[in-house]
């Protein structure tokens, strides 16, 4: 974090992690290590407000649970990834003020969610002591990206009070395509991959917003993204920066040959 500004020092980063396969949680491999490598370079933050692909719903929520669940998302994983428990307390105020600054008559709260993969994978390094609150926002799937975008643009002031907003999934991410391959042991980077992963990382350093909202219409948008739960949580994290914040990517690289696992920080 730069310590030239003094108005950078007073406000939180906001970061966008690619978080990948759930085996990252408790696999030492470089994602892992790189998840834990982001912690020097966040304050510790008052509270993590997550935007997760894996809560893609019909609505937007929060979480008001004062000890939010693990949620074990996925299937056909080892049991020990089962057993993982990251017991981080919620924070219903911070949800409320989340609900207030969305707009009570789009977001409401919710206790029937927890802390999914798509969080509690990274933050298992980020914060392994499970010691910082921890709210998670839901993904309206009904929504176009700009009001994806838009929505994390109004919980930008959260920033300035030691909250850390941060986005998870991928900035490429097409399951199918990198299944077949793998089964068919060719990990070779397809040029819609390399390409699009390209693109947003340019257009994320010249802050350039209205080519991020467009990503997911061009060709290699959408063969990165059949389904788009894994690109939104990007938008949020770009909303919730501006055109101050330094953009740096302090992981870079793909996994399973197609699966981007860029992480951006806005500081």
């Amino acid at each position: 974090m730069g310590s030239s500004s003094i108005e950078r020092l007073d406000r939180m980063p906001v970061l966008f992690v690619g978080h990948g396969s759930p085996m990252n949680a408790i696999e030492d491999n470089v994602w892992s290590q790189n998840f834990r490598k982001l912690a020097d370079l966040i304050p510790p933050p008052k509270g993590i407000l997550s935007i997760s692909a894996h809560w893609f719903i019909t609505g937007t929520f929060l979480t008001g649970n004062e000890n939010p669940a693990t949620i074990h998302d996925f299937s056909g994983f080892p049991k020990e990834l089962y057993e993982i428990e990251y017991p981080a307390p919620g924070d219903l105020a911070l949800a409320r003020k989340a609900v207030n600054l969305i707009g009570g008559d789009v977001a409401a709260l919710r206790d029937d969610w927890g802390i999914d993969h798509g969080t509690w994978s990274v933050l298992c390094h980020l914060r392994p002591q499970a010691d910082c609150p921890v709210v998670q926002l839901s993904i309206d799937s009904r929504l176009d990206p700009a009001s994806h975008f838009d929505i994390g643009r109004h919980l930008a002031p959260l920033r300035a009070e030691g909250i850390l907003i941060m986005g998870s999934g991928n900035i490429t991410h097409n399951l199918r395509y990198a299944m077949m391959h793998l089964y068919n042991n060719d990990l070779s980077l397809p040029d819609w991959a390399a390409s699009f992963d390209a693109e947003m990382a340019d257009a994320l350093v010249r802050h350039d917003d209205g080519y991020l909202k467009k990503a997911l219409e061009r060709s290699n948008g959408k063969m990165s993204h059949p389904t788009p739960d894994h690109f939104l949580p990007l938008l949020y994290a770009a909303g919730a920066a501006n055109g101050e914040d330094k953009v740096s990517f302090p992981v870079t690289g793909f996994d399973l040959g197609s699966l981007s696992m860029r992480a951006v920080l806005f500081d």
